[in-house]
């Protein structure tokens, strides 16, 4: 490692030794005394009595923060400030396998026995001598290092807003006011890879900039202390130790940072961004700042030139820029700047050798997404009159009606878990196979590019198999819908050429009906800088210059759907504006043409609301919409309960649970040699099982017997039960059994035991309640809308 890490200013007071009877908050007129020291003025030393590395606190911290993670391990240790003492850092590279705690352990006690400290960077790399920021391959936690202020506010403000977190670490300072500093982890489901690295610092940045953290862990090959080694100053040690583990909590790292960016601000905490460092040039200085030859200025023209051609170059490489804009502004900068100028071939020589080195050192250049439709010279307007005046026919809509149109832009919102993945790719799949999903008509068989960062391709394959789809509607979108896997990118500009190649070689012939998106969250991008969802400005960047370019640059008729998750709303909010709930700058709800919110009233019912806002049509009422059998249905809003909706779902879920109880009762009556009649069940089981009084089960029976749950035997002599001159008979149910019965077998002699299936021979009429033959016993049919209650399969035929 090449980069020392940064130490954080050394406190007034640092922590006396301690033992087991040593407070964690030192009380008023009290003096700890060690007997160990004197008072004498000599130099300090080491304290050889002082805490040892824990190699059980090593090997916990170990599977915080490198358990699932493959590759090398950066160590390194080095000599604390503060001791008098001088030596040189040691570095190590160790196998993130089985073994590593007891050799960290090994490493940590020699770096004790040499008054060292010892670091790691929390992160692994593929080769010993990596370190870089460029060069850490795996992360698997978020850390946020508390280094000053009031600590335990900051900590609380982190629980509440961010849940508990995996390890507290006491990194062995204390701050002036005695507070001791500590590091926060968060342990991550999965290891980050590739571009969720840089989602990783991003967000160990928000949070340090949320509570007044370390801003240096923004970079990923900022290392850490070591918990379980030793923390030296002034010649006193502390053992690093830690005070919360809650190794079972690990986060996933989209919900995480949905999470941060939710998380507001700890008191006293600015989030105004800090200034620029004053000893740094800024280019903009460097552009408009003439030099002379002959060195009459600070720097050269050679020097001035080589960095207006390196921002130009910067420029065009990173695809902010096309080669020709590229060169008119290095040209323009040499006739402005630089007296006298360069010669032209000089200019171009030292560029293409400057571009050269760049593309080496940094690969192949990005091509910048042009927009496909080039903006009119000329800003178009019309007069009431013509617009009145054009009879010309609308065009038509993508997805009628008006919910999504050509060019258009619909945001589809929902909480996690909610249903929306599903949900949109059920959708996507019917609106590739023309047919219509929940009222929403495709114009025609839709081209759909589905472009999502959420679901690995095996899982996703495995989804849409268990989407209960029809046989035709898969048919005939096997070739108009194509899916990403999981894509660990930014739709930035690269990510917008990677996006747009995908999408030209999936419909070479013609471009796809529309984009999808999903989720806006892990594919962000919020321009040069770096802004968040919650920056109007970031928001505006990235809907106009990355959905937008992209979208014109495939097609400017292309509809687009972008999927977004909502914040945590009381249901009160929701039923009042439901769009407020889209995560994010209000930016995006001025911006898009069509919104969709799917959310659940009643977290015990499976029934889902989409509340759908549209700019370009009349307003569509809300949709009630059920998942039944693998597939989404809407229900008539009519069926809904206006009023008094939870204590009608108590009163329902209270029918049910008798009606299990009933069920449960006569099948298990049955196995042990017991039928009962209606009043004989009734008034046996009364205020048993919370079924209420013999008044009360008897309605039961009824209902149950309308619906089919219960049907009768009229002739019990095949079970030593005489013939009942009732209405109906015994009671049955599916799958009863009388028994067990002994029987004797003739060849063996065997004593057996068998079963006797108890088939109805009555039923109860749905429609004229008179008791009727059943015409085929074996087959149980349920002469009402199913035996769910109506909410699953098709409705059977009766038995007449």
């Amino acid at each position: 490692m090449t980069d020392e890490p940064t130490e954080p200013s050394n406190p007034d007071h640092e922590p006396a030794m301690r033992d087991d009877t040593t407070p964690d908050e030192p009380k008023e007129n009290i003096v700890h005394f060690n007997p160990w020291r004197d008072f004498n003025d000599a130099a300090p030393q080491i304290d050889v009595f002082g805490d040892e590395p824990d190699p059980a606190q090593i090997a916990q911290f170990m599977q915080v923060v490198f358990g699932y993670c493959d590759g090398l391990i950066p160590v390194r240790s080095f000599i604390d400030k503060g001791q008098g003492i001088d030596g040189r850092p040691h570095n190590i590279w160790l196998e993130a396998d089985q073994v590593a705690p007891q050799k960290m352990a090994t490493f940590a006690t020699w770096a004790s026995r040499e008054g060292a400290a010892v670091y790691v960077i929390p992160g692994t790399v593929a080769a010993p001598g990596q370190a870089k920021a460029a060069e850490i391959l795996q992360m698997q936690t978020v850390v946020v290092d508390l280094d000053t202020g009031d600590i335990a506010a900051k900590r609380a403000h982190l629980e509440r807003h961010l849940g508990a977190p995996t390890m507290v670490v006491e990194s062995g300072g204390v701050t002036a006011a005695g507070q001791r500093k500590c590091h926060v982890w968060w342990a991550l489901t999965e290891p980050a890879e590739g571009d969720d690295i840089a989602r990783v610092c991003r967000l160990r940045g928000d949070i340090a900039v949320k509570v007044g953290g370390d801003m240096h862990f923004r970079s990923a090959h900022q290392p850490i202390r070591v918990a379980g080694s030793v923390y030296y100053k002034n010649s006193l040690k502390t053992r690093v130790r830690i005070v919360e583990l809650n190794a079972a909590l690990e986060r996933d790292l989209a919900e995480f940072m949905e999470a941060v960016t939710d998380m507001p601000p700890a008191p006293g905490v600015s989030l105004q961004p800090a200034l620029i460092h004053p000893d740094k040039p800024l280019m903009d200085e460097v552009l408009v700042t003439p030099v002379r030859e002959g060195a009459q200025d600070d720097w050269s023209r050679f020097e001035g030139a080589s960095a207006a051609i390196g921002h130009f170059i910067r420029m065009v490489h990173e695809g902010r820029m096309t080669k020709d804009e590229g060169w008119e502004g290095i040209c323009g900068y040499n006739a402005a700047m630089l007296r006298p100028q360069w010669p032209v071939e000089r200019l171009k020589r030292e560029s293409e050798r400057l571009w050269n080195r760049h593309v080496e050192k940094y690969g192949p250049p990005l091509i910048r997404l042009d927009s496909g439709a080039p903006g009119p010279v000329e800003m178009p307007a019309f007069t009431l009159g013509a617009l009145l005046d054009d009879q010309s026919p609308m065009p038509e809509d993508i997805i009628a009606p008006r919910v999504l149109t050509p060019g258009g832009l619909l945001v589809l919102g929902g909480a996690p878990k909610v249903g929306k993945s599903d949900l949109l790719i059920s959708w996507l799949v019917h609106m590739a196979a023309g047919v219509p999903l929940l009222g929403f008509t495709p114009s025609r068989p839709l081209r759909i590019f589905y472009l999502q960062a959420e679901i690995q391709y095996h899982y996703l394959r495995e989804r849409l198999k268990q989407i209960a789809l029809p046989p035709e509607v898969l048919a005939a979108a096997r070739d108009t819908f194509v899916a990403t896997p999981k894509l660990k990118m930014l739709l930035d500009n690269e990510g917008s050429v990677r996006a747009a190649r995908a999408v030209q070689t999936a419909f070479p012939e013609a471009p796809p009906d529309i984009l999808c998106v999903d989720p806006i969250r892990n594919l962000f991008d919020g321009g040069p800088d770096g802004g968040g969802e919650n920056d109007n400005t970031a928001m505006m960047f990235f809907l106009k210059e990355r959905v937008e370019v992209l979208r014109d640059h495939i097609d400017p008729d292309c509809g687009v759907i972008l999927v977004h998750h909502t914040k945590k709303l009381s249901k009160q909010q929701v039923k009042d504006d439901p769009f407020l709930a889209l995560s994010g700058a209000s930016a995006l709800r001025g911006f898009y043409t069509s919104g969709l919110i799917l959310h659940r009233p009643d977290e015990d019912c499976s029934q889902r609301k989409l509340e759908i806002e549209l700019r370009n049509g009349p307003a569509l009422p809300t949709k009630v919409i059920d998942k039944v059998g693998g597939q989404w249905f809407e229900i008539n809003p009519m069926n809904e309960r206006l009023v008094r909706q939870e204590v009608s779902a108590k009163h329902d879920a209270e029918r049910d649970r008798k009606r299990d109880v009933i069920v449960g009762i006569l099948f298990e009556e049955a196995a042990e040699g017991r039928l009962y009649t209606t009043m004989q069940f009734a008034e046996k089981f009364e205020n048993k099982g919370g079924l209420g009084s013999k008044y009360t089960i008897r309605e039961r029976l009824s209902v149950l017997a309308t619906k089919g749950f219960v049907k009768f035997l009229r002739n019990g002599s095949e079970f030593g039960y005489p013939v009942v001159r009732s209405r109906f008979g015994y009671l049955a149910v599916e799958g009863m059994h009388f028994g067990p019965e002994q029987s004797v077998d003739p060849e063996t002699g065997e004593v057996l035991e068998t079963t006797r299936p108890v088939l109805p021979s009555h039923y109860k009429c749905p429609q004229s309640g008179v008791c009727l033959q059943v015409e085929n016993p074996s087959v149980w049919v349920y002469p009402m809308a199913g035996k769910d209650g109506g909410k699953s399969g098709p409705t059977p035929k009766s038995e007449a």
